[in-house]
Order: C-alpha cells, then sequence, then structure tokens
C-alpha cells in the first residue's frame, strides 16, 4: 500500500492495533476490536473517529455567499456566521458530485467533502467561480476527528476550552482542544450527538492523545462502524446511494433542495421530479429471515427485479439483515413486502421507516 496516503494519525491506529485498509487511496482504520463492538459504543456510549481524509475547500470573497447559492442546491442564505448546511454540489443535469457540509464562518465559508470526490469537487467550484471569488483546497493541512455518542461531553470536558457543550446541532465555534485551535461542530455522520473537530494536520494526534487520556476515554472507532451506523439512520453515501446517474429527489434529498427558488444546475429536473414523482425511491429494507442484502443485491417482488440494494449490512443494533435500496416507487410504501436475492437465494424482506433505530443527532448528550 506504499502510493496510498497516511493521516497524521497513522502510526496511533498502527500501535492500536488497527486493521488498516485502502478507504478512497488512504490507509484507514476499518476496525479495532470489532465493527459490531464499536458500533455499540458509540450508539451506547462515545467513540472517536479519525476522519482526516476528508477535503476541505474553502471559498472567499466578495459575492462568495451568491456564487455559492448558485453552485449548490440547499438555501446557503438561511445560515450565517458559526452554523453548517447539509447540501449537494450538483452537475449540468442535475446528477450529484458529492453531497457535502457548507460551514459559514466570519470570514469564509468552508465545504467538507467526501475523500474520494476532492478532485472532482474542486474542479466544479473553482471552474465555476466567477472573478473575485477565491477557491482553496485545505484538504492537505486539515486533521479531522469525529467524537460521536451521547456521552461526547465526558470525553471532551477536561480537554476543551471555552466548553463547546452549548453548540446547538450544526453549530460551529472556535475552541481549543488540548491547547491546540480548532473548530469544533456539532456534526457528525452516525446519528448520535457529538462533534467533529478540525485542526491542523499536525496537531491531528495531539488531540486524539489528549481525549484518548481522559477518564471517559472513547472508543477507537473504525470506518467500518462508521458505515454500519450510518446505514441505520438511512444516511446516503457518494457511490452507494448518491451519484451523477440520479438527482437527490428519488434519494430523498428534496428537504436540501431549494426548489422553490431553483438557480442552481440542475434545477429545473428536480423540480419536475419533485412535482411529477420519480420511476424509483431510496427506501430502507429489513430482512425478515436471515441473511445479510449487500450492494448490488436485487430487490424482487414475486420474482420479478423491482430493484437493487445499494448499501447492505448485519445491522449491529437490530441484529438482522438491513439496508438501503432504489426500488420502484410503486414498491416503496412502509410495510411493502420484498425479496432480496442474496448469492441467488430470494430472502423474505419488508420497507421500513427511516431511520431504522431510534436515534438523532439532536437529541440531548450526557457526560
Amino acid at each position: 500500500m506504499s502510493d496510498l496516503r497516511r493521516t497524521a494519525l497513522y502510526d496511533a491506529h498502527a500501535a492500536a492495533g488497527a486493521k488498516i485498509v485502502d478507504f478512497a487511496g488512504w490507509e484507514m482504520p476499518v476496525e479495532y476490536l470489532g465493527v459490531r463492538a464499536e458500533h455499540l459504543a458509540v450508539r451506547e456510549r462515545c467513540g472517536l473517529f479519525d476522519v482526516s481524509h476528508m477535503g476541505q475547500i474553502e471559498v472567499m470573497g466578495q459575492g462568495a455567499r451568491d456564487f455559492l447559492q448558485a453552485t449548490l442546491t440547499n438555501d446557503v442564505t438561511r445560515i450565517g456566521p458559526g452554523q453548517a448546511q447539509y447540501t449537494l454540489l450538483p452537475d449540468d443535469d442535475g446528477g450529484v458530485i458529492d453531497d457535502l457540509l457548507a460551514y459559514a464562518l466570519l470570514d469564509r465559508f468552508l465545504l467538507v467533502v467526501n475523500a474520494s470526490n476532492i478532485g472532482a469537487c474542486w474542479d466544479r467550484i473553482s471552474g465555476m467561480a466567477p472573478a473575485g471569488i477565491e477557491v482553496i483546497n485545505r484538504s492537505p493541512d486539515v486533521g479531522m476527528l469525529a467524537l460521536q455518542g451521547p456521552a461526547w461531553t465526558g470525553a471532551l470536558t477536561p480537554v476543551a476550552s471555552p466548553e463547546p457543550f452549548s453548540l446547538q446541532y450544526m453549530e460551529a465555534t472556535e475552541a481549543h482542544v488540548a491547547g491546540v485551535p480548532c473548530l469544533v461542530a456539532r456534526t457528525g455522520y452516525t446519528g448520535e450527538p457529538g462533534v467533529e473537530i478540525m485542526c491542523d494536520a499536525a496537531d491531528a494526534p495531539a488531540v486524539w492523545d489528549a481525549l484518548m487520556g481522559t477518564p471517559d476515554r472513547p472508543d477507537a472507532t473504525g470506518l467500518g462502524a462508521r458505515d454500519t451506523l450510518r446505514l441505520e439512520m438511512g444516511y446516503p453515501l457518494y457511490g452507494n446511494e448518491l451519484s451523477r446517474e440520479r438527482t437527490p429527489i428519488p434519494a430523498g434529498l428534496k428537504w436540501a433542495c431549494d426548489l422553490k427558488h431553483g438557480g442552481f444546475p440542475g434545477a429545473e429536473r428536480m423540480q419536475r421530479e419533485a412535482a411529477e414523482g420519480t420511476p424509483e425511491k431510496l427506501v430502507g429494507i429489513v430482512l425478515t429471515e436471515k441473511g445479510i442484502p449487500r450492494g448490488g443485491c436485487p430487490v424482487l417482488v414475486d420474482g420479478q427485479p423491482v430493484g437493487v440494494v445499494t448499501s447492505g449490512t448485519l445491522s449491529p443494533s437490530l441484529g438482522v439483515g438491513a439496508g438501503l435500496a432504489y426500488v420502484s416507487s410503486e414498491h416503496a410504501e412502509r410495510g411493502t413486502r420484498l425479496e432480496v436475492d442474496v448469492r441467488g437465494k430470494p430472502k423474505a424482506a419488508e420497507v421500513v421507516t427511516l431511520p431504522m433505530v431510534d436515534s438523532s443527532p439532536r437529541k440531548e448528550h450526557h457526560s
């Protein structure tokens, strides 16, 4: 894996015995003690992820807000300094180049994008930027940690100043963690309350070590659990549920698209799809007999294909096979009986409401 990149925390992962895999061109920890144990630790207590492979793109200059309003799908005028917003970067036809978080800071916007799409996002945003708008790729310089789980304050309290615990969901502030200047945000990708912490990449080990040295230390958690956690919540993943082949509408992301005002690439197509409906929809599915759905498994009704699984796993919280799937809209209602073809064997399944678990990143934290 010599051509792969490493985050500043690689040595910490290796020392902890993590299983390291190639993830979007990075050597990243997929698990330490096991995906299930790490998953449940985040649901029940607190886990710490290294997500330094993700990308950070700054947009600044007079008119930066207007530029992003014409480039991204959500209404960026609704957030002010210290607030974050989930949004999507569409191509000219409304297909999804990436989904991302946009942070409004005092003097600039910060876009946090998926690791595999840093280049595509950079090309698109810098290519659309008019004169006077500066677009800077900060990805190589930023370390990023995610502290997630209902007990996140217990791990952060001893090492944070000032305490960022009054932050509401999707708010961000500057603070020091282990004496390191950081941007601390009440965001994440697990469905649990918690924070994401961004700092200079070189300082990331100091932040990691400080959090892991607290009396209420979190569990080191790999990207395997991050995937099962997001799947239970129904959060889409680029490359699985999101791609340039579909707009955000069939994925259920109309709420992240300012269709009332439009004005961004692909808006007319999305408005039409929202008004007329789409032939397929993204749904949550749970197997009602033993089996594990995987991405690519056909979804059947009466033996006939009606869709395809995009993400699947053995849900650590539910203890059954669960997944996300695009199915024909006529079979997307909650409770619809389906079958999933798991390696040639049809397994009974049904459409369920998302999220699949009783959790929310907005819920109160405890220490």
